[in-house]
């Protein structure tokens, strides 16, 4: 089994927020499989899903971002996930702009708070994480504005893409798919 984590804060006045974007990816790759969100496990919501043939734990921790770590260390401990080959956490990225993501297979918290606090709780930063921008947005607990919500439900659905590669082809293949720098435009002639 597979456990994917999504990272924000419960409450309906965090839900549309950008750093509420875990959250949100978990509930697209839920409404994808046709499974709700709703079992109360280990300080989460989770729910079990099939994802390309591979059974899957959506979870959303519902501890707050900054104690993250309490959630899926006793979801990982209960499920005998093992964090290095069974665990991916999508969380909001200050450093990309909005509609990017980016895939890593181990890193630091880089300064986000839930990440600090499952690489703490975990004793091991050897995890996948999918981190999907949110920059220039300073602010990151008011609710995205409407100019916005085309480019979040594009980056949704670029990271729901992005879990379905990782388990039907590997972490490298969707990080090769999925990191690729942007070439920048050619300046047109004259």
């Amino acid at each position: 089994m597979k456990l994917i984590v999504g990272l924000g804060n419960p409450g309906i006045e965090y839900q549309f927020t950008p750093h509420n974007l875990g959250f949100l990816a978990i509930d697209r790759m839920a409404d994808e499989c046709g499974v709700e969100v709703r079992n109360r496990q280990c300080h989460a919501l989770t729910a079990r899903a099939s994802i390309e043939g591979k059974e899957v734990l959506l979870a959303k921790p519902e501890t707050y971002m900054n104690l993250s770590g309490l959630a899926v260390r006793d979801l990982a401990a209960e499920q005998a996930i093992r964090p290095e080959e069974d665990l991916i956490v999508i969380y909001d990225e200050l450093d990309l702009p909005l509609g990017k993501i980016r895939i890593r297979q181990r890193g630091s918290s880089a300064g986000h708070n839930g990440m600090k606090s499952i690489i703490g709780a975990l004793g091991t930063q050897e995890f996948l994480r999918i981190r999907l921008g949110i920059a220039p947005e300073k602010r990151i607990l008011k609710p995205f504005r409407k100019a916005q919500l085309k480019k979040v439900d594009e980056v949704l659905e670029v990271a729901a893409e992005a879990v379905r590669v990782i388990l039907s082809e590997g972490p490298e293949a969707a990080m090769n798919r999925f990191n690729r720098k942007e070439k920048p435009e050619e300046p047109e002639e004259d």
